[in-house]
């Protein structure tokens, strides 16, 4: 056996091989789309039932526990909400499997081991501070592999300031209140709720801006044959 041959045995993690990123942008901005279309839907009930006003009733959260019936326009939010969560769940899966991919198959063109650890594809999305950098830094490093020497993407700021607009403003994709206390506060402040609503359909469009324009500029590199360069 060669040395190479020697050294690929003990090597206990295989090189990732360069796969076509097509199928998994297509999936990826579609889910984006999606996603984007489930949050627009909650700004419409939203609007809607600021426009109907509070019902004499109250809140739906009456306090110590106590909830009134809820009318029709709030029952249907709350399948409104739920339809959007599950959406952006799978949106979540989808953008995740793409940047797997487009993640190895940019240390293969490049020659070299990723900047950020496997470790966070995940966890730079939820561990504190370094969420605020992480992701974009990790598709910044994706796109600089596929297309060396080349500006970053314009969408890629607008996506991730639209991204951190959404997740820090309150109410928008990490709110862990309750559906109800969304209704409340449409009737009472809606322009907050909309405000937060637009950042994520904001960030979904220039989303698949990315996806795209990531995806291309890598899939003409794998097409055109370019061997990794080590560096």
């Amino acid at each position: 056996m060669s040395d190479l041959e020697d050294h690929r045995a003990d090597d206990p993690a295989p090189v990732p091989t360069l796969r076509p990123v097509r199928a998994s942008a297509r999936c990826a901005a579609l889910a984006l789309g999606l996603a984007g279309l489930a949050w627009a839907g909650r700004a419409v009930w939203q609007v809607r039932l600021a426009v109907a006003g509070e019902p004499a009733g109250g809140p739906p959260d009456q306090g110590g526990g106590q909830h009134r019936p809820l009318i029709g326009l709030e029952d249907a939010y709350h399948i409104v909400t739920s339809v959007g969560n599950a959406v952006t769940a799978l949106c979540a899966v989808a953008f995740l499997a793409w940047l797997w991919r487009v993640r190895d198959n940019a240390q293969v063109l490049s020659g070299r081991p990723p900047r950020y650890s496997w470790i966070w594809v995940y966890g730079g999305w939820v561990v504190p501070v370094a969420n605020l950098w992480v992701p974009r830094g990790i598709i910044a490093d994706v796109h600089r592999s596929g297309a060396p020497g080349e500006r970053l993407p314009r969408a890629l700021n607008w996506w991730w300031g639209l991204w951190l607009a959404g997740m820090l403003s309150g109410v928008g994709l990490m709110y862990t209140g309750s559906t109800d206390d969304v209704i409340a506060r449409a009737y009472t402040d809606v322009a907050g709720l909309l405000a937060a609503d637009a950042a994520v359909v904001g960030a979904a469009v220039a989303g698949v801006l990315l996806v795209r324009a990531v995806s291309f500029a890598q899939q003409a590199r794998i097409d055109s044959g370019r061997p990794a360069r080590a560096g």
